[in-house]
């Protein structure tokens, strides 16, 4: 005896075979949840950025989960973690909205209107360097495209490089030590830096004209893990190493200690060594200078978001260097 369903046309999923999920508008919102808990770092976290409760997040999230028929996360004592599921989602997740985006994007293109996300990865600690165009760019895009949603993410090198390579961000700004082939490369500004001492440091007080590079060899250094720059090695001995950072607050701390020499973007160290906490190393001859580039991700499509953006910090997104 056959069934209606076995006559309809349409063959029954094979035992433990789940059909092909079928998105809705709730799932949607679900997936926005995941993503924002995943990018928080957790459930408590992702309070902030969803504006909801707690035990509305973890619903919502155990409604993905049944809705989907995975185990996506582990949370408790032991803190949130992704299972192989949740990842797997995850990635999935940011390539389905980067699709959105990218119709959104041509749709509001022909209607000639931009709007949508436009989602920036920035080097914390840059703000004051008025050699960068951001706060300009950002100004201009508000203004010419009210529409758009600005996301302003600050951060840490690989962090932002790795938001761009995986679409989180929509492009990055950055300091360029060395060149890598995920990305295209876009000049934008230089930042300058110089040597500091701290109050309490021997070197402190020399006078300027007893000062020379030879002297600060005989000194301990600051290990930037963030920033590799060859030239560092003409000025100090990295024998002398016995402190490290990987930000640029990091290393003001461990100047401020008195006990080390590291090397601040002149626009960081400006207030302290008003205030007479920083001294500059001999800036006439120890200074260096880190290019700062936007990247984008190689060979992506420029979408209607990028490319204004690009526009509004002055760049030629045709001139890859």
């Amino acid at each position: 005896m056959e069934t209606p369903l076995s006559t309809s046309g349409n063959v029954p999923p094979k035992p433990g075979i789940r059909p092909p999920l079928s998105l809705s508008g709730m799932d949607f919102k679900l997936l926005r949840v995941f993503q924002a808990v995943v990018e928080a770092g957790g459930f408590s976290a992702a309070q902030n950025e969803l504006n909801v409760g707690l035990a509305a997040i973890s619903k919502q999230i155990s409604d993905l989960e049944i809705r989907i028929g995975m185990r996506l996360c582990t949370r408790g004592r032991e803190g949130f973690h992704l299972t192989e599921e949740g990842k797997l989602v995850y990635q999935a997740t940011i390539e389905l909205f980067a699709s959105v985006d990218t119709f959104r994007d041509r749709i509001s293109s022909a209607q000639n209107e931009l709007i949508g996300d436009l989602s920036i990865g920035v080097i914390d600690n840059t703000m004051p360097d008025k050699s960068s165009p951001l706060i300009a760019s950002l100004r201009t895009m508000h203004d010419e495209a009210p529409k758009v949603r600005l996301r302003l993410h600050a951060s840490q090198l690989d962090d932002i490089e790795r938001g761009v390579v995986e679409g989180r961000l929509s492009v990055g700004i950055v300091p360029v030590y060395q060149r890598r082939e995920e990305f295209d490369y876009f000049e934008l500004y230089e930042e300058l830096s110089h040597a500091y001492c701290a109050l309490g440091h021997p070197l402190f007080d020399v006078a300027e004209r007893d000062l020379d590079i030879d002297s600060l060899r005989h000194y301990q250094v600051i290990n930037h893990r963030y920033a590799i720059h060859r030239d560092k090695a003409s000025f100090v001995n990295y024998d002398s190493q016995s402190a490290s950072a990987s930000q640029v607050e990091a290393v003001a701390i461990l100047i401020l200690t008195g006990r080390f020499i590291g090397f601040l973007p002149e626009h960081y160290a400006r207030n302290l060594v008003r205030d007479g906490q920083l001294r500059a190393l001999r800036p006439d001859l120890i200074h260096l200078s880190t290019p700062f580039n936007l990247i984008l991700r190689q060979s992506a499509p420029r979408s209607p978001l990028v490319k204004a953006f690009a526009q509004a910090l002055g760049v030629d997104l045709k001139r890859v260097v």
